[in-house]
């Protein structure tokens, strides 16, 4: 899709949502962000699972919710009303994309399968999100928790001698919703080329998998079943979290020049030319020798010092920070980390985080907030309504 440097790319992309809870609503908020318009399709009363999930809750409502679903406009439909069911059917005529993460079966139950909506609308894209698949584990519930557990991303988190751990966010959900996300924007060029829609299917388990990489394929490659090693790096050495004075700092060594550096930033020098720690799989071996001196030296001082001091000396090094930090560093770089969402009065309700990738030339940025619950219905269901409209 071309335009000038002020539309956005995706102006003009008609999705109709019908996803909960977060990987399908991550997806399709990115599409949205990027100029798509967005109708979200929420049950009457309750809507989207995540609008009472909290605390925390912000004066407008779940931050849960708030974080994946700006720039959408929402449209409470009761999918068990034949009229309310006919206006859904005539949303996803008029769509490009279409997301779903019903369980397998259920949107064909309704009428909405791809193959039936495929036959009126052949341009139609339309993204399956699912937890296992719509083979061997259709029956299966789809949660980013109980994925983590069962797809070996808690094997290799945590403590090497503590309990199996899941992440510290929803990461495999955030990782299906990229997968989606790519997916949907391939699909949507494929079209520009033979007019065709397709059907995409993403899962949780399998976005997990694909996104082990070094940890998969030390199994698949090498016959190594990776186990859990805290902040260390099974392959990198240092690259972990080394004790100073009054706390943590994250030290990454990804090469030999960089490890010769910071034993110098550190005064201990001699450590580079030591048999034990020439080489990256040297310093491997001899971990636990190594983090010992290295730490020995770090305790004499504090870890906002030695952050400095081996930055300044090109070694990749920063503080354990919390998530208030970590949005302040990135202001303080100029990285623009969030921003201001407005409602239709045009009155500021709250900051988020912002679509991560800059553009040059740039484009408008899209910054409505998160709708209430089927604030745009009345307008919606008027438009779908109107069979005139395409």
């Amino acid at each position: 899709m071309t335009g000038s440097p002020a539309q956005r790319p995706l102006e003009g992309v008609l999705v109709a949502d019908f996803s909960r809870i977060l990987a399908g609503p991550l997806a399709t908020m990115t599409l949205a962000d990027l100029g798509a318009t967005v109708i979200k399709v929420e049950r009457p009363g309750s809507g989207d699972d995540t609008r009472s999930w909290g605390p925390p809750f912000s004066p407008t409502g779940s931050t849960y919710f708030e974080g994946v679903n700006r720039n959408k406009q929402s449209l409470c439909l009761d999918l068990n009303d034949a009229g309310d069911l006919e206006l859904a059917h005539e949303l996803a005529r008029r769509a490009d994309v279409l997301v779903e993460n019903f369980k397998p079966g259920g949107m064909a139950r309704l009428g909405l399968g791809y193959e039936t909506l495929a036959s009126g609308n052949p341009g139609l894209v339309y993204a399956s999100i699912t937890g296992f698949g719509s083979a061997g584990g259709a029956g299966l519930m789809g949660y980013d928790f109980v994925v983590q557990a069962l797809g070996g991303l808690m094997s290799i988190t945590g403590d090497a001698d503590g309990p199996a751990m899941k992440a510290g966010v929803a990461l495999v959900d955030v990782l299906t919703a990229k997968d989606a996300t790519i997916g949907i924007l391939a699909a949507l060029q494929a079209r520009q080329q033979h007019g065709r829609g397709s059907h995409l299917e993403v899962n949780l388990l399998s976005s997990l998998q694909g996104a082990l990489v070094n940890q998969g394929q030390a199994y698949l490659g090498a016959g190594v079943v990776p186990g859990r090693l805290g902040n260390d790096h099974p392959s990198i050495a240092p690259y972990q979290l080394l004790q100073c004075s009054d706390g943590p700092l994250a030290i990454a060594c990804g090469n030999d020049g960089q490890f010769a550096r910071l034993v110098r930033a550190l005064g201990v020098p001699g450590l580079a030319t030591d048999s034990r720690f020439l080489t990256n799989p040297d310093r491997v071996h001899h971990r636990l020798e190594l983090t010992a001196l290295l730490e020995e030296a770090l305790s004499r001082d504090t870890a906002r010092r030695w952050q400095d001091a081996l930055v300044e000396a090109g070694v990749p090094a920063g503080q354990v920070s919390t998530i208030d930090q970590g949005v302040a560093y990135a202001e303080e770089l100029g990285l623009g980390p969030t921003i201001e969402v407005r409602d239709t009065a045009g009155t500021v309700t709250g900051r988020q985080m912002r679509h991560p990738v800059s553009w040059t030339p740039a484009f408008p940025v899209r910054a409505d907030a998160p709708p209430t619950l089927g604030e745009h219905t009345n307008v919606l269901r008027a438009w779908l309504s109107d069979r005139t409209q395409d």
